[in-house]
């Protein structure tokens, strides 16, 4: 049975011109012009470039190859889709903005530290490791009103001292033994024990130029002493 469908040569090259026509006019990209001053091409009511049936730009009275390079469409000429044979490449590479400068880093809270040297005259009785009601007066006083001065407490080391009177293994034990009461002290108000070091040094560490001569009276020489006889509390932490 004969087809009654069969187009002849000229046909079959028309349709697929139509097609192709068609194909160009379904890819082609949408341009849409920023809508300010004279604009080269006839536009929509979307403000998106008129395209032929071929995918070309419909040109108007006012096209030029400057008036192409010169409109826009989003960053770039609207030239660069329409007549990208006439605008020079280089207008047609998009810009990128400069990468944001990375954040600073937050700064450091400055470091804080104070140091206090209390007499342990002030603290015990002579010869003694038990806190007196004034020695507890004096810590408070002279360390923990100082605490907030450092802001968040990272350590604190307290260190005992004695006299040259005695063996150096008694005045070591002796200095132990009242850096541990401090710390006991410290913690009874608050201070947690995991920030407290205590350090026993015994007769080793004498104040510099502190001098008594021995031909004293017994006296005499332990108030002449007295400077040796000390605790040092030594803050440190991060400032507020």
């Amino acid at each position: 049975m004969k087809n009654l469908f069969t187009l002849s040569r000229p046909a079959l090259v028309g349709a697929a011109l139509m097609a192709a026509a068609f194909g160009a006019h379904a890819q082609a990209k949408d341009v849409a012009v920023d809508a300010k001053g004279e604009i080269p091409y006839v536009i929509d009511a979307r403000n998106v470039v008129a395209r032929s049936g071929t995918g070309l730009c419909w040109r108007t009275g006012y096209w030029s190859p400057a008036a192409a390079g010169t409109a826009t469409a989003g960053q770039l000429p609207v030239g660069c889709e329409c007549d990208s044979d006439i605008v020079p490449k280089d207008k047609c590479t998009a810009t990128e903005a400069p990468a944001a400068a990375p954040a600073a880093a937050p700064a450091a809270a400055p470091a804080a530290a104070t140091t206090v040297t209390l007499s342990a005259k002030a603290l015990f009785g002579f010869d003694r490791a038990t806190l007196t009601p004034a020695g507890k007066a004096e810590i408070d006083r002279e360390v923990l009103a100082k605490l907030p001065q450092v802001g968040t407490v990272s350590m604190v080391t307290v260190s005992g001292h004695t006299d040259r009177l005695g063996s150096q293994q008694y005045n070591q034990q002796l200095s132990e033994r009242r850096a541990m009461a401090v710390k006991a002290y410290l913690v009874e108000k608050g201070v947690s024990a995991d920030l407290i070091e205590t350090i026993g040094y015994g007769k080793t560490q004498p104040v510099p130029g502190v001098r008594c001569d021995d031909s004293l009276g017994r006296a005499a020489l332990i108030s002449c002493l007295e400077p040796h006889r000390r605790v040092v509390v030594e803050i440190k932490g991060a400032a507020k």
